[in-house]
C-alpha cells in the first residue's frame, strides 16, 4: 500500500473544524487504498501570539522538503497584529514566497442544488482561475511608502514569472475538457493592458507563449469585462490566467456564483512543493459554533490527492461532494452555513463516497 506524508496546518478560527472534516473524508476515501500520515505544523495567528513568528523556519523547511503536500486551514485573527498594524497570523506571503508556490489554482465549478444570487436557469460552468502567486501588486506587501499626504505601492512582474504562470495555464488547459458552452480548450488572459504598462507586459508575454500552443484557443479580457462575464456567461470560460491582485478579486466573484466562499478550494503549487486551502478566511465569529461549511476544505483535500497522483481518489471525493448537494443531504442557510451543522456535511460526503459519479 502506498504511503504519503501530509503536512497539516489546522489554522485559526474555523480552521481546525474544517481541517478535521477534510481529514475524516480523506481517511474514508483512502481506506484500503493508500495510507496518509498526517503531520501537524504550528502556524498562524496563535503561533504568532506565542512565538512572534507566524511559522518557524524549521516548520517551513519540513513543509518544503518532507511532505508530499500540505493541507492548510484558514489562518489569521483580526486582533493579532504586527507592530506595523498588519495581521500577524497570515501565511500567504510566507508560504508562497518561502515555497516559491507560484501558481494559485482556483477551480470555480457550479454545484447542483446550491442557492446562489444567479438565475436559477443558469448554465453549468466549470473553469479555473490561475493566479500568479509571487509577483504583481502583492509583491509590494510591507514595502509600500507614504505619509499623511500620499502613499504608493509598486507592481512588479518579471519575464520568468509571467512565462511560467502562462505556461502552467496552457498545460492545465490541455488536461481539461474545454469550456462547457462549446467544449473548446481555451485560456483567457485577464489584464488592464489598455491602462497599465505592467499589464501590457503580461499580455505581450501571454501572446508569445500562446503561439506555442496552437491546440489551445487564446482569449483576452480586460479585468472589468471579465468581472462582468464571470457572472453573465461563466460557461464560456475554461482556464483564466492573471496577475496576483486581479486573481484575488475575480476568484471571489466566481465563488459568489457557486454559492459563496465556503464552496471553493484552491491549490498553491511550486516546482517542488504545494499546499491546499480554502479561498476564504478564518471567520472567528462563528468558530466553535457548528456553523462552518467545510466544503471548501474537503474539495481542497481532493485537489491535494490529485496533485500527489491519486486521481481516482481525488475524483471520488469531488463527486461525493456534488452528489451530497444534488441529493439534498447538505441543505445550506441563506448565509451559506450548513443547516445541520459542520459535522453533518462531513457525514454526508462520506456517505456518498463510492455511490457517485463525476
Amino acid at each position: 500500500m502506498k504511503s504519503y506524508s501530509i503536512g497539516v496546518i489546522a489554522g485559526d478560527g474555523i480552521g481546525p473544524e474544517l481541517v478535521s472534516s477534510a481529514k475524516a473524508v480523506l481517511r474514508s476515501a483512502c481506506e484500503g487504498l493508500v495510507r496518509l500520515e498526517f503531520h501537524d505544523e504550528d502556524a498562524g495567528a496563535g503561533t504568532y501570539q506565542r512565538t512572534g513568528q507566524n511559522i518557524s523556519p524549521v516548520a517551513l523547511s519540513r513543509i518544503k522538503n518532507d511532505y508530499a503536500a500540505t493541507l492548510k486551514g484558514p489562518v489569521g485573527l483580526p486582533e493579532v497584529r504586527k507592530p506595523d498594524g498588519t495581521e500577524g497570523g497570515l501565511l500567504g506571503g510566507t508560504l508562497r514566497g518561502g515555497l516559491d508556490a507560484y501558481a494559485n489554482v482556483r477551480p470555480i465549478k457550479s454545484i447542483p442544488n446550491v442557492r446562489t444570487p444567479m438565475c436559477s436557469t443558469r448554465p453549468a460552468f466549470d473553469y479555473v482561475i490561475v493566479r500568479e502567486n509571487t509577483e504583481g501588486l502583492y509583491l509590494s506587501r510591507g514595502l509600500g511608502v507614504g505619509n499623511s499626504r500620499a502613499s504608493t505601492d509598486q507592481m512588479l512582474m518579471t519575464r520568468e514569472g509571467v512565462e511560467r504562470i502562462v505556461r502552467f495555464a496552457f498545460e492545465l488547459a490541455r488536461t481539461r475538457d474545454g469550456a462547457p458552452s462549446d467544449r473548446v480548450k481555451r485560456v483567457t488572459c485577464v489584464d488592464k493592458s489598455n491602462v497599465i504598462r505592467t499589464y501590457a507586459f503580461f499580455r505581450d508575454i501571454f501572446d508569445e507563449i500562446a503561439a506555442k500552443y496552437p491546440d489551445i484557443e487564446a482569449d483576452h479580457r480586460y479585468a472589468d469585462a471579465a468581472g462582468h462575464d464571470l457572472v453573465f456567461s461563466p460557461d464560456k470560460f475554461d482556464v483564466l490566467v492573471m496577475e496576483n491582485f486581479l486573481g484575488d478579486i475575480l476568484s471571489d466573484v466566481g465563488a459568489a456564483t457557486v454559492g459563496g466562499l465556503g464552496m471553493c478550494p484552491s491549490a498553491n503549487i511550486g516546482k517542488d512543493s504545494a499546499y491546499f486551502e480554502p479561498i476564504h478566511g478564518s471567520a472567528p465569529l462563528i468558530a466553535g459554533k457548528n456553523l462552518a461549511n467545510p466544503t471548501s476544505q474537503i474539495l481542497s483535500a481532493a485537489m491535494l490527492m490529485h496533485h500527489i497522483g491519486e486521481f481516482t481518489i481525488s475524483a471520488e471525493i469531488s463527486a461525493a461532494v456534488h452528489r451530497a448537494f444534488e441529493t439534498g443531504l447538505i441543505p445550506l442557510t441563506d448565509s451559506g452555513s450548513p443547516e445541520r451543522g459542520t459535522k453533518s456535511v462531513t457525514e454526508a460526503v462520506i456517505k456518498c463516497l463510492g455511490s457517485s459519479a463525476p
